[in-house]
This record gives C-alpha cells, sequence and structure tokens, in this order.
C-alpha cells in the first residue's frame, strides 16, 4: 500500500494529467467542459446575497477601504481621452488623496494602447502598474494576428498588464478550442513581461454554466487573471457571477497548486459595494487573495466614494463629492 503523502502525490499527478489531456482537442476540452458540474442559479446568488448582508464597522471598516483602494484598476476606456486627462488619471494613482499622503496608490491604471507611454510617464519610478486593454476590445472581432500586434504595441510601451477580451461569438458558438488557443497565443505574446487578464464579457455568455467553462477556459491556457467585464455592456460585475469565478480560481489551486487572479469589472461605484467583494473573497478563497497582486477592482468613480468615506471615518464629517477630483 502507498503511503499517504504518496498516495496524494498520484492523485495529483492524475489530476494534473486529466487537465492536460484535457486541452490536447477540440472534443477533448468539450467533454471537460460539458463535464464540470451544473451550476445551482438559485443557491449561488442566494449565497451571493447572504454575504452581501455581513456588516463591517469601525477598524475593519477602515481596513477594508485602505484595501479597497489599493486593489483599483484606475480606468478611463473612452473615445474622447486625451493625454491630459490620462495624465491627471495616472497623477491620481499616485497621490488619490492630496489633503492625507497616507492614502493608498492603486494597484494600476489602465488606459488603451496609445495612452500606454502617456500613463507610463507619470507613473515612472512608482510601484503603480499600467495596464492596458488590448485584442481589439471591447468586442475582440479581428484576426489574431492583429489581437498579437495590438498586444505587442501595448508591452512596447511599456505596458505591465495586458487585458485581454475573449471572441464570445466563438464561444456561444461551441468553439472552445479557438478561444483557449487565443488565449494561450497572447500570453505567450506576453511572456514574462507582462501579467494577463482575460475578460469573458460575463454579460454576453447567458449563463453561470458558460462563466464556469469560460474561466477554466482562462485558467487552463494560462491567464494570470481571469476577468468579469469590459464595462461595456448593461451588465457587467455581479456578486454572483465573481462568487462563481472566486470558486473556479480556488477549485483551480486545488487541483494544480497556480493561483490565479480575479477581477469584477464594471458598474462597482460605492464602498458598500466594493466591501461586499471583498467579504466573497475572503469568505470562498481567503486571506491569500485579499491583495492587490490576486484580485483588482476595474473601476473610476469607485475611487471617489471610497475616498468620501475614508475621510469621513477620519474626521467623523462627510466632506462630499466637492472635495475629490473628478476624473
Amino acid at each position: 500500500m502507498p503511503t499517504t503523502d504518496t498516495a496524494h502525490g498520484n492523485d495529483a499527478a492524475t489530476r494534473l494529467k486529466e487537465l492536460a489531456d484535457a486541452t490536447a482537442s477540440d472534443s477533448a476540452l468539450r467533454r471537460f467542459l460539458h463535464g464540470l458540474p451544473g451550476v445551482d442559479a438559485v443557491g449561488l446568488e442566494a449565497r451571493a446575497a447572504s454575504l452581501g448582508t455581513r456588516s463591517i464597522k469601525t477598524t475593519a471598516k477602515a481596513y477594508a477601504i485602505d484595501l479597497a483602494i489599493s486593489m483599483i484598476d484606475l480606468t478611463t476606456l473612452e473615445g474622447a481621452d486625451t493625454p491630459g486627462k490620462v495624465r491627471a488619471l495616472a497623477a491620481k494613482a499616485v497621490n488619490p488623496d492630496p489633503t492625507d499622503r497616507t492614502t493608498p496608490r492603486t494597484a494600476a491604471v489602465c488606459v488603451y494602447p496609445d495612452m500606454v507611454a502617456t500613463a507610463k510617464a507619470v507613473l515612472a519610478g512608482t510601484d503603480v502598474k499600467v495596464a492596458s486593454v488590448a485584442t481589439a476590445f471591447p468586442a475582440g472581432r479581428a484576426a489574431l494576428p492583429v489581437k498579437l500586434a495590438d498586444t505587442r504595441d501595448a508591452i512596447e510601451a511599456g505596458a505591465d498588464e495586458i487585458d485581454m477580451v475573449i471572441d464570445r461569438g466563438a464561444f456561444l458558438a461551441g468553439r472552445y478550442m479557438d478561444v483557449l488557443e487565443e488565449i494561450r497565443a497572447v500570453k505567450a505574446e506576453c511572456g514574462d513581461r507582462a501579467r494577463l487578464k482575460v475578460i469573458f464579457e460575463t454579460g454576453e455568455l447567458s449563463t453561470y454554466d458558460n462563466i464556469r467553462r469560460a474561466s477554466w477556459i482562462g485558467m487552463l491556457a494560462g491567464a494570470d487573471f481571469i476577468k468579469t467585464s469590459t464595462g461595456k455592456v448593461a451588465v457587467n460585475a455581479t456578486p454572483a457571477n465573481t462568487l462563481l469565478m472566486l470558486e473556479a480560481v480556488r477549485d483551480f489551486r486545488a487541483l494544480t497548486g497556480v493561483q490565479v487572479g480575479v477581477k469584477p469589472a464594471g458598474g462597482i461605484r460605492t464602498t458598500k459595494d466594493a466591501i461586499k467583494f471583498l467579504v466573497l473573497v475572503n469568505e470562498t478563497v481567503g486571506e491569500e487573495w485579499l491583495d492587490n497582486t490576486w484580485f483588482r477592482f476595474g473601476a473610476s468613480s469607485l475611487l471617489n466614494d471610497l475616498l468620501m468615506q475614508r475621510q469621513k471615518l477620519s474626521t467623523g464629517r462627510y466632506s462630499g463629492p466637492d472635495y475629490v477630483t473628478v476624473d
């Protein structure tokens, strides 16, 4: 009989081989994805709602606010973006509240590829990263060489992180291997120069089962992060779809030992919202993900509300929106 350690080692080796085999062919990947347990939508939403009722007060709330600030990818992704707007946003990321230098910096500034160099110049010498959307964001409808060129241009301009979008049309048509191979190709382009966040656009995937399958495709393809949304559709990050993705990264690490980050994006605007998501993280995957290496908020207006709540805790007065800069 094998020892317990040996048995566990054999089990782990078997699981890893099964995952490798799952990506060997289109049919194998389809069998694996459709063999994942079905999502109990009622149970998922009930658990997300229940965790969202947790109350956090005083010292714990102050800690949560600072943690949330440190996890923000401060974002501007508009056709009207200008170098001046990006420079101002980058300066705010480094010094969110000029009246209080103890305020944490944000994790990153997220911009289009043509604005990467502008953001990088402001952020030089700081620990704030430059993230760039790429791969024909937000629709993801372009040929692979175009997507790879988009990624390469962003990295060469100084991007530390790439937020790519999957081809939802390919996914919904059941072309899972095409989606996986495209993520792998972008990951290879990133190499060790940039971390890769893979955006699913969960609002377009229609079902929780699809979100679970997309999560596994992203992780199997080598994503460093899986991300809910572009922020450009009606339904973006929700507690339920984020909880589902957190469960996926938890299960993936249990099988492989590989940790993958999660980034909910779009529609998270208030301190109350942010704290709900932090509770989801703590209760689902634990403290190891409570760090901006492994959890991010894709947001713009969220930072201002966090700053106002932070000022209220420190001064006892609610300053209001006139006391924070307009993004």
